[in-house]
């Protein structure tokens, strides 16, 4: 089961000719998730190879270099002879505002819109097997962040007591009792699920926080996390400008990730300051974090394993 994150735009308010404003794209197993949407967007889809079948859109907050590519994308999708609906989710209170994006310029949208106001606490999309939480962050603005959670799945089948302890004939049985049922055999003894499944086993987190200072809100949707996608704006030297402005210092976000005990912690919103060399910030977050950090760089995709595929 795939679980693939795309960097489409990593910069801080002001683009670069490296780094274009903020949007990352999930996709689950083709599930298309959309994280933020930054002016140019959609040629960053483009050019990275991500597919523009996306169903959701999940607004951390209206600053304009995170909700600017969106009135592009969707006339994008018109002249493409859109049909598919299409799920924006924003925090409370912005919905008339995301409107007005998606009908920029007179524009009306050929396919249906839905809006989703969701509040931190909440789950802004549940599907079979995983949600999306929303959780609240601190910038100068409406804002919060979200976390793509996984359920449990089943433990792993223990063959091996199955049919040569157990004696239970391979096949349509085995598949019963791995999602959990009971089964009888031929010879009248009923076999349960937890004498041939382990434990459950837990499924992955990837957290995206959007613009933030560090809170202890990001810690609890983090924990454990296999992916921290973390506000890092600024180096540790301005910490300052990182505090009037609301947002995170490289050190700050490795420091969330430590507490939460994330297993990567990914930095971005990367002021245009450091467009040349932004080595101290990661330098400051591997500081306080002993996980792998690193930079994020428009275009770069992470797979994102089970937290037991080593085992």
């Amino acid at each position: 089961m795939s679980l693939r994150v795309t960097f489409l735009g990593t910069s801080g308010a002001v683009p670069t000719t490296r780094r274009a404003p903020s949007a990352v794209l999930v996709n689950r197993e083709g599930d298309r998730l959309l994280f933020d949407c930054g002016e140019g967007t959609q040629r960053q889809m483009m050019r990275f190879g991500t597919g523009f079948n996306v169903s959701h859109l999940f607004v951390t907050h209206l600053h304009g270099d995170h909700v600017l590519g969106i009135p592009g994308l969707i006339q994008s999708w018109d002249f493409n002879d859109r049909d598919a609906s299409l799920a924006i989710h924003v925090p409370p209170g912005t919905r008339q505002e995301i409107k007005d994006l998606t009908q920029a310029a007179g524009h009306r949208p050929g396919f249906p819109i839905r809006i989703n106001e969701v509040a931190p606490g909440n789950v802004a999309l549940r599907m079979e097997d995983y949600e999306v939480r929303v959780f609240e962050t601190n910038h100068h603005t409406r804002a919060q962040g979200y976390a793509l959670v996984e359920d449990d799945r089943p433990g792993r089948f223990d063959r091996e007591t199955a049919e040569h302890e157990l004696e239970i004939p391979p096949g349509p049985a085995y598949g019963r009792l791995h999602r959990g049922e009971s089964v009888e055999l031929d010879d009248g003894r009923v076999i349960e699920p937890e004498q041939v499944v382990g434990e459950p086993r837990p499924g992955r987190r990837v957290v995206y926080t959007g613009d933030t200072r560090p809170v202890g809100a990001t810690v609890e949707a983090a924990t454990d996390a296999d992916l921290l996608i973390h506000d890092a704006t600024f180096a540790e030297d301005d910490a300052g400008r990182a505090r009037e402005t609301a947002h995170s210092t490289g050190r700050e976000a490795g420091s969330i990730a430590s507490q939460a005990g994330a297993k990567r912690l990914a930095l971005t919103h990367i002021s245009s300051r450091y467009a040349g060399d932004a080595s101290a910030i990661r330098e400051a977050a591997a500081a306080e974090f002993d996980g792998e950090v690193f930079i994020a760089e428009d275009g770069q995709r992470i797979e994102v394993p089970f937290p037991d595929a080593e085992e």
